[in-house]
């Protein structure tokens, strides 16, 4: 997760080359891939381990799409065989952040919840969010609190509301899940 105002948000993973003419199948890491992996798309490339563009690497147009269960299978501009899509193999994919499709109401990007002071329905102040791990069935957030960490699952049940503009998220925890 990293970055709490990012200019860039990773909407997709190189995962491995797909046949001998430059293909790629992609990880899929945005609710909206039919926007992203469109023709004439231009995403920005990381490298294996950046949270942020590599402003040294260029970027790649998308040129076809199609998807399927495993991800994306894309085309980009300019890599025209399976060597030179080796090459970027493991790179993550960035788009701007002012590109990316609006979000509903009552959605917030994950980004937007690091630093976010965490309180119970009651009023008590229970810490400030440190990380957002994705994980199933439930995403966690890690929140540090006064005597410690707690792993918050982000479950509508329990994080009952979230205010970006407060940079406020209140719990209605279930008994325990606050014990350190």
């Amino acid at each position: 997760m990293g970055r709490k105002n990012p200019t860039h948000l990773v909407v997709g993973h190189l995962s491995r080359p797909h046949g001998t003419r430059g293909e790629f199948l992609c990880g899929i890491l945005t609710d909206h891939p039919e926007s992203v992996f469109a023709p004439g798309v231009v995403l920005s490339l990381g490298g294996k381990n950046d949270d942020t563009p590599d402003p040294d690497l260029p970027p790649l147009r998308v040129e076809e799409a199609r998807f399927t269960p495993k991800g994306a299978l894309v085309t980009f501009g300019g890599v025209t065989d399976r060597t030179q899509a080796e090459l970027l193999q493991g790179r993550y994919l960035f788009l701007p952040i002012d590109q990316v499709e609006p979000l509903a109401d009552g959605e917030v990007f994950y980004h937007q919840l690091l630093g976010m002071r965490v309180e119970t329905i009651g009023g008590d102040t229970v810490g400030t969010v440190q990380e957002v791990y994705e994980m199933g069935p439930a995403d966690l957030l890690e929140v540090r609190a006064e005597h410690g960490t707690v792993m918050v699952p982000y479950r509508p049940e329990i994080v009952v509301e979230v205010d970006p503009e407060e940079g406020k998220l209140i719990l209605d925890p279930p008994d325990g899940l606050l014990d350190l």
